[in-house]
C-alpha cells in the first residue's frame, strides 16, 4: 500500500480518491473548496490539507484532476503548489483532460527535479468514476507507468500506456472526437424515429443487436427519448474537450469537419440553457426546432 495524495475533488476526483482509500492506500486530499475536502475525509476516513504543497508531502504518488490547462499549471507550479511539496523519486499522475502541450511542459519540469509525470486522462464519465470502472489513457515513461499502474487500477477497469508524454491527452482527444459523432448520429436517429411515428424503444431494441450498437445507444437512448439530460458528462466540459482537440488538429494538420460541426451544435445547446445537461442533449437541440 502507498502513501497517496489526490488534488481536486470534483465529480470525478471525489469518487476516484475514495476508491484509492478503499483499496487500502493512505490518502490525503486537497480541494480548492475546503468544505468538500472535509466531507471527503469524513466519508472515507482519510485526511485533508489546506494546500497542495502540504497534501503531497511524503507521498509516493500524487493524483490531480482539475479543470483545464491554467488550473493544472496553477495547482502544480503555483504558490504552495504540488511541486513545492513533492520529493525526488515520487510520481505525479494527472487525470485532468488538458492539452498535450501542458502535459509535455509538466513532464519536462518534473523530470528536471527527478519526479515522474504521467498524463492520464480518463473516460467513463461520472458513472465510471462512481463505479470504479474508468478507462485511463496514459502518456509518459514506461518505467514510471509500470510503477504507477497498480495504484491507478484502484479506480479503473483499464489503464494502458499509449506512448511518451502527451500521448495520453492525444488519445483522450481521439476518444472525444469519436463520441461527438456517435452522439449526434444517435440523436438524429432517435429524433427521426419519433417524427416518423415509430416506437423509439422498440426500434432501438432491434437495431442495437446489429451494427448500429454503441455504448451511447445502450446507456442513453431511453433518457434521450424522455428528454432527460442529467446523467453524466456536461456540455460545458465536452465543449472544453472538443476545443482542445480542434486546437491540436490545427497544429497537426488533421481535418475534423464533423467534430467542428458537433462542437457548434453543443454551443446551440448551451444557448437554449443546456450548459450543465449531459452530452446526449444534442437530442434537445433537434427537438427545439419543432417548437
Amino acid at each position: 500500500m502507498a502513501k497517496v495524495a489526490f488534488i481536486g475533488l470534483g465529480v470525478m476526483g471525489y469518487p476516484m480518491a475514495g476508491f484509492l482509500k478503499k483499496a487500502g492506500h493512505e490518502v490525503t486530499v486537497y480541494n480548492r473548496t475546503t468544505s468538500k475536502a472535509e466531507t471527503w475525509a469524513s466519508e472515507f476516513g482519510g485526511t485533508f490539507s489546506l494546500t497542495p504543497k502540504d497534501a503531497v508531502k511524503g507521498c509516493e504518488f500524487v493524483f490531480s484532476c482539475v479543470g483545464n490547462d491554467d488550473d493544472l499549471r496553477q495547482v502544480v507550479l503555483g504558490d504552495n503548489g504540488i511541486l513545492q511539496g513533492l520529493e525526488p523519486g515520487s510520481t505525479l499522475i494527472d487525470n485532468t483532460t488538458a492539452s498535450a502541450e501542458v502535459a509535455r511542459e509538466l513532464y519536462s519540469v518534473l523530470a528536471g527535479k527527478n519526479i515522474g509525470f504521467l498524463d492520464a486522462p480518463v473516460s467513463g464519465g461520472q458513472a465510471g468514476a462512481e463505479s470504479g470502472a474508468l478507462t485511463v489513457m496514459v502518456g509518459g515513461d514506461q518505467a514510471i507507468f509500470d510503477k504507477a499502474q497498480p495504484i491507478i487500477m484502484a479506480f479503473s477497469r483499464c489503464a494502458e500506456r499509449i506512448g511518451e508524454a502527451g500521448a495520453g491527452q492525444l488519445a483522450k482527444m481521439v476518444n472525444q472526437i469519436c463520441i461527438a459523432g456517435v452522439v449526434q448520429g444517435l440523436a438524429e436517429g432517435l429524433n427521426f424515429a419519433k417524427n416518423a411515428g415509430l416506437d423509439g424503444e422498440k426500434v432501438v431494441e432491434v437495431i442495437s443487436k446489429g451494427a448500429a450498437q454503441s455504448w451511447q445507444m445502450e446507456n442513453r437512448y431511453q433518457t434521450m427519448l424522455k428528454g432527460e439530460y442529467d446523467f453524466g458528462f456536461a456540455v460545458d466540459w465536452m465543449r472544453k474537450d472538443l476545443g482542445i482537440a480542434l486546437d491540436e488538429a490545427r497544429k497537426n494538420g488533421s481535418a475534423l469537419p464533423l467534430t467542428a460541426m458537433v462542437d457548434q451544435y453543443y454551443q446551440e445547446v448551451q444557448n437554449i440553457g443546456g450548459r450543465r445537461w449531459d452530452t446526449s442533449s444534442l437530442m434537445a437541440r433537434l427537438e427545439s426546432y419543432k417548437k
